[in-house]
């Protein structure tokens, strides 16, 4: 059987914290469909499309990333209908993981039929700094009938919040740089450059 792992992310701006995340389930999962969304607890500040855009320059960034593909296919709104469409992709007897960060693990119970997304998935959990995994929420998951794991992945400590925060542009790889450079995203950035040039 098939070993998927289904990695959605928001990725505004995509980092090399996900890029670091993506390379290591190349290494342990047969495929790795990666793909951008809207996440409805989040306030987005760049389209998708250029979220997409990037996505697919950090993934070809990766070395050897036969086993890696963007599947835009796969975004939703609702992580169940990604599923469904996963399941018509790779066939309803795959063996699907669901890949989140340790941020969204208290968000997961209040997603929509999560009883039935998790009935059909395994869920990896990879840990974000900052966000502590909690037994106590784990163990809530578990009650939804999660069959959950730790990711054994030690990122780089970079997000992409701290990145629109503070434009530290270590946590971005050069293709994603110029690409925000050439599409003028996130012009807060140029706005704090001229700042610095003014004082």
């Amino acid at each position: 059987m098939v070993k998927i792992a289904l990695f959605g992310t928001s990725a505004d701006p995509p980092t090399s914290g996900h890029q670091a995340i993506i390379s290591w389930l190349s290494k342990h999962y047969d495929w790795v469909a990666v793909w951008a969304a809207d996440n409805p607890f989040k306030a987005h500040q760049t389209q998708l499309s250029h979220r997409v855009a990037m996505l697919r320059l950090l993934i070809e960034d990766i070395p050897h990333q036969q086993n890696i593909c963007l599947h835009s296919e796969l975004s939703s709104y609702k992580t169940i209908e990604t599923l469904e469409t996963a399941k018509q992709l790779w066939g309803a007897d795959g063996d699907f993981t669901l890949v989140i960060g340790s941020d969204l693990v208290t968000q997961l119970p209040r997603w929509y039929r999560v009883e039935d997304l998790l009935r059909q998935v395994q869920l990896l959990v990879v840990q974000r700094p900052g966000y502590e995994v909690e037994d106590a929420d784990l163990q809530q998951l578990r009650q939804l009938g999660a069959k959950v794991a730790i990711a054994d992945l030690t990122g780089p400590q970079v997000s992409s919040t701290a990145y629109r925060k503070h434009k530290d542009t270590q946590t971005l790889t050069p293709p994603i740089q110029a690409y925000i450079h050439r599409e003028h995203l996130y012009k807060c950035e140029d706005k704090s450059k001229e700042k610095l040039q003014i004082r």
